[in-house]
């Protein structure tokens, strides 16, 4: 059975059939949703690196959706808060996961962070599943984060918890070393100065804070793209040679074959930086766990839609939730979470 062909079509407005004005305007429209106040806690995922994680519980047992943002975000991102309302209206509990260095965590984290940190997601999904009041996990990651998270669902395999349900990305970098390409040419130079200037300013308070990590704050200068920040810093501070090195065993491209949970991959094709090559397609469309939905519209970690009589605007958000909800009501069925579909 494949979900993913009871979805109502994604049908923006004329005016939001366009990539950069898609991304834009999700970005700066106010979003309204509701939430209960979140409960702050601190997990250990390596020595010296802790990540901090929002909180929501339900009363009494329930599922739980565990979400993870993108690049220089954090666990307030806005579609990280819509995500989660809808999540919390359907009486599930919600973590908000910040990946470490981000959120308030700096402090508590004595290295960098990069896109292929998929054991950091590993600990909080078993800390999480070891809550009394959890009877079943669901994963969703934006853009960093869905290259975090289908990278875990790859690496885990058949042996991924049984606890699992399922996974979704929504615009994920899953093939880095294009991506970076991609966000490297002129019409997107907005959004690499944006994510540049908070990235080299999160490593110039790093090198505040530990100077004995000895990052070359003398060489920021001479960044002027994404790639050159992983080559210089990202990649020789995480442990990989260099940008490519890093690229080719962070993206989850290459384990994607591998996912054996139901997974949902939503990606637009006018996105404006993110490439989903032919190769990962074919990858993608041999495995049967996991479902691509790829919208001529969309942006990226966008989707808005028109207003429909039954749901708002944030098309992507609700199928996420409603993928979940499928997959939670076919674990109930068979049993087993995280079989095929």
């Amino acid at each position: 059975m494949n979900p993913t062909r009871h979805f109502p079509p994604y049908s923006p407005p004329r005016w939001l059939r366009n990539g950069h004005v898609n991304t834009i305007y999700s970005y700066v429209r106010r979003r309204v949703f509701t939430l209960p106040p979140a409960q702050p806690h601190w997990v250990n995922v390596a020595e010296g690196v802790d990540v901090l994680l929002k909180l929501h519980w339900q009363p009494g047992p329930a599922p739980v959706l565990i979400l993870v943002h993108g690049l220089e975000g954090s666990s307030e991102a806005g579609y990280m808060m819509t995500t989660a309302a809808k999540a919390w209206q359907r009486g599930w509990h919600v973590v908000r996961m910040n990946v470490r260095n981000c959120g308030e965590s700096e402090e508590r984290c004595d290295v960098l962070y990069n896109s292929g940190l998929s054991g950091d997601v590993m600990r909080v999904l078993d800390w999480v599943l070891a809550q009394p009041r959890v009877d079943s996990a669901l994963l969703c990651g934006f853009s960093m984060g869905g290259n975090l998270v289908l990278k875990y669902a790859g690496e885990a395999g058949s042996a991924h918890p049984g606890g699992l349900a399922a996974v979704v990305a929504i615009s994920p970098c899953l093939d880095l070393s294009p991506s970076a390409t991609a966000l490297h040419r002129k019409a997107n130079w907005l959004y690499e100065q944006r994510f540049l200037l908070n990235l080299k300013a999160r490593i110039r308070r790093k090198a505040q804070r530990r100077p004995e990590l000895g990052l070359p704050l003398h060489r920021l200068p001479e960044i002027h793209s994404v790639r050159a920040f992983d080559d210089i810093i990202t990649a020789p501070f995480t442990g990989y040679r260099d940008a490519e090195d890093y690229y080719q065993k962070a993206s989850a491209a290459r384990v994607i074959g591998q996912i054996r949970v139901p997974t949902l991959i939503l990606h637009a094709e006018d996105d404006p930086f993110i490439v989903v090559t032919p190769e990962s397609r074919q990858k993608i469309a041999a495995n049967p766990a996991v479902h691509f939905v790829a919208t001529p519209h969309g942006g990226h970690c966008a989707f808005m839609n028109r207003l429909q009589p039954d749901e708002d605007i944030y098309w992507a958000e609700n199928r996420a939730v409603e993928f979940c909800a499928w997959a939670l009501q076919h674990c109930s069925a068979d049993r087993e979470c995280g079989s095929p579909a």
